[in-house]
């Protein structure tokens, strides 16, 4: 029998969440997640996936996944470090390397373990992190699980970080001190300040890290936000993911053979979970042989992404400081942006809105990501029902 006072507290809190508009009903699909996509009987044009380049129902991939299912099994039976190794992980983390242009790499479970793996394998107690306050919730898990000080700064405000570097270094408080930030802002779409954290970094001796799970497949050739500064060898830790524009599921750590040696024998999810499945591991590693053959899935994505961002300011929405394919049409208030994204649905476009606590109170958005598998004609098709809702809530006029 359910506790009276877990069921009391559940109830209140869920009422809630719905009285202030800030519940999520999550909707299942009846089929893939591609630009088009199916729910409850009805077709919608897809802007909430993160499938950036259409790589998750990408025929290469199922095959690689169903011929590795069919020679290796569903699962890898074991943690790595026992007998959960496989040759294909192997294979895998030397393309990653490759691909990234580091000494190694060591893929996880997901990109979110990877931030729990990392941090607290590395930073400790008399340490410090200096981080961006729009870091991902996985970062900001990630620096609880140290007994480090967390210090935050100002957002891509490198005045800020400098100052309290410096700060940090010169109070002789702290051994190590890291600098994290994400590449690639996922509700904003903005790019971090790299080449001046590096500076920084080289400054004061500070432990460079940088999340990026919106960058790979990207920027950079693919490679994501540190190649794309072109500052492989500058950055201590590269965190990815497999489960965007990847197009599977997992993430990985990329840096020196020491790092990835370290972190093999110390972070706990690699040391305690079960390794990633070898359908999916074969999955990976075609998809980054795609990604290190052609760039025109990159191509097609961008073009895309400027296609429906400029539909979307001639229309008079306000598309915020994005410099990547995420497009966030800002709207502000919660319940109004709530209001807007269901008229969308509606309307047979699937574009979720992101409130508090996502995002800072007062700067709600409906965030659209649209994917280089979107056509011209499933954009326009979204525009049109972005003006119609737009003009009835009196958004744009």
């Amino acid at each position: 029998m359910t506790s009276k006072t877990l069921s009391a507290f559940l109830l209140n809190q869920l009422n809630e969440l719905k009285d202030r508009g800030l519940y999520n009903t999550i909707d299942p699909l009846e089929g893939p997640n591609g630009p088009v996509i199916r729910m409850k009987g009805r077709e919608f044009v897809n802007l909430s996936s993160n499938n950036y380049l259409g790589l998750a129902t990408d025929k290469r991939l199922v095959d690689a996944a169903v011929e590795a299912t069919i020679r290796f099994g569903v699962g890898s039976g074991a943690v790595r470090t026992i007998n959960g190794t496989l040759a294909l992980h192997v294979e895998l983390e030397e393309k990653l390397a490759a691909f990234k242009g580091t000494e190694a790499a060591v893929a996880f479970q997901s990109g979110f373990n990877c931030n729990m793996a990392a941090i607290s394998a590395v930073m400790g107690e008399g340490d410090a992190i200096l981080s961006d306050e729009l870091n991902h919730a996985s970062i900001i898990d990630g620096c609880r699980l140290t007994k480090a000080k967390v210090i935050r700064y100002r957002h891509s405000d490198m005045d800020d970080l400098r100052t309290k570097a410096k700060e940090a270094r010169e109070s002789g408080a702290f051994g190590k001190i890291m600098a994290i930030t994400d590449g690639v802002f996922s509700m904003d779409g903005d790019v971090a300040k790299l080449p001046d954290i590096a500076e920084i970094a080289e400054s004061y001796d500070l432990i460079t890290y940088v999340d990026d799970a919106h960058g790979s497949g990207v920027l950079g050739g693919g490679a994501g936000t540190v190649k794309h500064f072109g500052l492989s060898d500058r950055i201590d830790f590269q965190i990815g993911t497999l489960s965007k524009a990847v197009g599977a599921v997992g993430g990985y750590v990329a840096g020196t053979r020491e790092v990835v040696d370290w972190l093999k024998a110390r972070s706990r999810p690699f040391l305690f979970s079960t390794a990633l499945p070898p359908g999916t591991v074969a999955a990976c590693i075609e998809a980054i042989g795609i990604l290190q053959e052609s760039k025109q899935l990159q191509d097609r994505l961008w073009e895309n992404a400027a296609y429906l961002r400029r539909g979307l300011q001639a229309l008079g929405f306000s598309t915020g400081h994005t410099a990547t394919p995420i497009t966030p049409c800002m709207i502000g208030d919660e319940e109004k942006t709530q209001r807007f994204s269901a008229r969308l649905y509606e309307e047979g476009v699937y574009a979720k809105a992101i409130v508090f606590p996502t995002v800072p109170k007062g700067t709600g958005r409906v965030r659209n990501m649209p994917t280089a598998e979107h056509t011209t004609k499933m954009l326009d098709r979204a525009l049109a029902a972005y003006g119609k809702a737009g003009w009835e809530l009196g958004l744009i006029r």
